[in-house]
């Protein structure tokens, strides 16, 4: 079996040290052309693949950023990371994802394995327990409205109350008046479902809030199945239903053929993220787009900043940075047939 290569396999190969050649890995400028030059030679020739991990005990820079996520089933993160690769594509950093429930069965937190992974930035896009917030050093940004702060770590988020307002107000002026919203836990959730409040109100008509156990498809399809079943119901059957993201829309829309409802001459969906789930030609969801690329892009210049400490990159008193959302129209969404 061939042994791994090691950098002191490199050095000896290219006739120097160890520290230049960790000098030539970082692009360091102190070393001369023909140094470089020979120890780039010395890692082709033994295919030597630096340790990021090393690097990080050495007191360097691993060149890595964490992002944690809630879940990869919803795929409004993939727009995220799009805008987040583009942000540091330039700095030479890797990207590695962790879903918060992945390894929940080996009670690991993905805060916990980034720190000992020494990466040198974290994203945090899901809700993590405050202590191990706590226990976590490097710079860190906050992608999203999460329940928890990070100290005083930037936030950059879409306006999400806002944009429960807009799902509201885009089915009002297609004159429903009966619409609901299937909603659940997480601050991100909670913030959707205020601003659907706050619309109804501001256009007196009364809300009705399901609350599924997830924010999953199938939580949302057994949370708005009780409503297209209930017999007898004091309160009318919705023509509208806002579900707080795409999936829970997706389960609602599942749930409405089930019945016999047609989508949307019988009942009009609006999802939340604009993920690339409602771009599906089978689903043509019409969704709130909290721009999520772009979101992505701002949270990894803030964190290249703060990593690199560039000039008024402190987190100290920044406040949140909040981008307006916006409705994309699709055709789960019609005028209401009288």
């Amino acid at each position: 079996m061939r042994k791994t290569p090691t950098i002191y396999d490199v050095a000896e190969r290219a006739g120097v040290s160890k520290s230049l050649v960790s000098l030539v890995l970082r692009d360091s400028p102190q070393v001369s052309a023909e140094k470089r030059e020979a120890v780039l030679a010395a890692v082709a020739d033994l295919d030597y693949t630096p340790s990021r991990l090393a690097a990080g005990l050495a007191g360097t820079r691993t060149r890595s950023i964490g992002v944690v996520i809630d879940d990869f089933e919803n795929l409004w993160f993939a727009t995220a990371l799009a805008g987040l690769r583009e942000s540091f594509a330039g700095g030479g950093y890797s990207l590695s994802v962790a879903d918060i429930a992945l390894n929940a069965h080996l009670s690991l937190n993905p805060l916990e394995v980034f720190r000992s992974l020494r990466v040198d930035g974290l994203v945090l896009a899901g809700e993590v327990p405050r202590a191990a917030v706590e226990r976590f050093t490097a710079p860190t940004v906050i992608l999203g409205t999460r329940a928890i702060s990070a100290g005083a770590a930037p936030v950059i988020a879409s306006d999400e109350t806002a944009g429960g307002c807009l799902a509201v107000r885009h089915l009002a002026d297609l004159g429903h008046r009966n619409i609901a919203c299937v909603s659940a836990s997480g601050a991100s959730a909670a913030a959707r479902e205020a601003g659907y409040l706050t619309e109804m109100r501001e256009r007196k008509l009364a809300p009705q809030v399901l609350r599924a156990e997830q924010t999953s498809e199938a939580a949302a399809h057994t949370a708005i199945s009780q409503v297209f079943t209930a017999e007898g119901s004091a309160a009318p059957r919705p023509t509208a239903v806002f579900a707080v993201n795409d999936p829970m829309a997706v389960g609602v829309i599942g749930a409405a053929q089930d019945r016999g409802l047609r989508v949307p001459q019988d009942l009009s969906v609006v999802g939340y993220d604009n993920s690339p789930l409602a771009a599906y030609e089978l689903i043509a969801l019409t969704s709130v787009n909290g721009d999520m690329r772009e979101l992505g892009r701002a949270a990894g210049r803030t964190l290249a900043e703060l990593i690199e400490g560039s000039a008024g990159a402190e987190s100290s008193s920044r406040a949140p940075e909040l981008v307006e959302p916006r409705m994309v129209v699709r055709s789960s969404t019609a005028p209401l047939m009288r």
